[in-house]
């Protein structure tokens, strides 16, 4: 994959500036793009840059878009202008995704910057943005206090962890109920990143509130290469659960280490992010059974919603993949976008702005199982929801909430030698 990433390059066109006036037909509207396309995390990066593409696609008429989806309206109020995707590498460095933010604005003249998955890349790249003046359309980054720093300039149309951790315990009490087991004791395993660091406080927050045991914390260094002292001392104190937070490397990496220590809880919880990537079950295969996650995204809900599959099977037709929860919400990131400088008839700073705060998306025109997208004064969608997803059968398969769930929870975890 990596090989791959490098091929990602983009070459500078020439096209309407930062701060521009209005769009003639054919001109291209130029927009950022910042993803890890190199690094440990390059796979991701890969997934994302192609929804990004998907979407761009879409709006630009180059495909024909399922009936109902926003972004296939195009962007007729700028008289057949189309969206130029530019691309950034922030090697999952957040130096360098600052570097890269300010290299998109000053040397490419995007009009607006979307990425960049991972949030502590997110913060520095998008204070650049803020600082110039220009719109941040994040997608994926769920740290809670992106939205939190009264920025004039950032808008986040995925869910946060607020509400990812609060459905957690949701589930965990709903499970409780169903089961007659009691899943009070819980240990925390997370990458030391913003990301990690802001949801172990989340969690402790709400273990304490309602009456959880944490019988271990762990936050282990980003990208490390071991876990075996780790994992011993999680299997030491013997939780029920364990929440966990890892990207790609780290999340196969504890997997491993799991099986050859010989420790199965009877539930692991994963926050997203690596235990969803593709590479994680193409490389765990069956191994990767059992693994219970949020996600934002499903492919079994298109029974709910038709366009789900109808975009889906363009993204494989394009890629070979499926969307994941990932890649599905860099699509609708590009997608709102494309409303808002629609909508704004314009590519001045100012205009797109004040389309993303009137941004009003009914669930009919997305991909998502969500209500909507409709930011709130602090630039987060207050229409986003979470769903948990179990890995059975090779499929990431929706368990809960359990009115709009596919499948019962396969409870409790196999053990290794079971299985």
């Amino acid at each position: 994959m990596l090989a791959a990433a490098a091929l990602l390059t983009t070459t500078a066109l020439t096209g309407i500036g930062f701060g521009a006036s209005p769009a003639h037909a054919e001109d291209e509207i130029r927009i950022g793009v910042i993803y890890p396309l190199t690094g440990a995390a390059a796979s991701t990066g890969v997934e994302l840059k192609a929804a990004a593409e998907l979407a761009a696609a879409i709006v630009n008429k180059e495909i024909p878009a399922p009936p109902g989806l926003v972004a296939g309206i195009g962007l007729p109020h700028l008289n057949g202008a189309k969206i130029k995707l530019i691309f950034g590498d922030h090697q999952g460095n957040p130096q360098v995704g600052a570097t890269e933010a300010e290299r998109l604005i000053t040397s490419e003249k995007v009009v607006a910057l979307t990425g960049a998955y991972f949030s502590n890349v997110t913060a520095t790249a998008s204070q650049v943005a803020e600082r110039y003046g220009v719109p941040f359309l994040n997608g994926e980054s769920s740290s809670a206090s992106l939205t939190q720093r009264k920025f004039k300039w950032f808008f986040r149309t995925t869910p946060h962890d607020d509400l990812f951790v609060g459905n957690f315990f949701t589930f965990l009490g709903d499970m409780e109920k169903k089961t007659g087991d009691k899943l009070r004791s819980v240990a925390l395993f997370n990458e030391n990143t913003l990301w990690g660091n802001e949801t172990t406080k989340l969690q402790v927050k709400l273990a304490e509130e309602q009456k959880f045991t944490i019988a271990e914390k762990i936050l282990y260094p980003a990208k490390t290469t071991q876990m075996t002292s780790e994992v011993q001392r999680i299997k030491a104190a013997a939780p029920a659960v364990i929440m966990q937070s890892s990207y790609l490397g780290d999340a196969i990496l504890s997997m491993k280490t799991y099986k050859e220590l010989g420790f199965s809880p009877k539930m692991l919880l994963a926050n997203d992010a690596g235990f969803n990537d593709s590479e994680f079950l193409k490389t765990m295969g069956k191994d990767g059974e059992f693994v219970i996650s949020r996600e934002v995204w499903a492919l079994d809900q298109a029974e709910r919603n038709p366009l789900i599959k109808q975009v889906n099977d363009l993204m494989h037709q394009r890629t070979g993949v499926n969307f994941n929860g990932n890649s599905a919400r860099a699509f609708t990131g590009i997608a709102v976008l494309a409303d808002a400088l629609d909508r704004a008839g314009s590519t001045k700073p100012d205009a797109i702005r004040e389309a993303l705060q009137k941004t009003d998306i009914p669930a009919s025109g997305l991909i998502m199982p969500w209500k909507g997208v409709k930011f709130d004064a602090n630039g987060q969608n207050e229409l986003g929801q979470g769903i948990i997803v179990q890995v059975q059968g090779g499929q990431y398969v929706t368990v809960w909430p359990f009115d709009v769930a596919t499948k019962p929870v396969v409870y409790p975890m196999p053990a290794w030698d079971g299985r």
